[in-house]
């Protein structure tokens, strides 16, 4: 059994999506925002 993470980056938000052997989706797409600042860089 092999996991597989796909990820779309784009600007604001990323969709991921996970997969238990190749074409066996995990679960549904969901989608992680991207607004958190990184201290050390502002």
């Amino acid at each position: 059994m092999k996991f597989i993470i796909g990820l779309d980056v784009s600007k604001g938000e990323s969709q991921v999506q996970a997969f238990v052997d190749k074409g066996n989706r995990y679960r549904k797409s969901f989608k992680v925002s991207q607004t958190a600042a990184i201290p050390f860089l502002t």
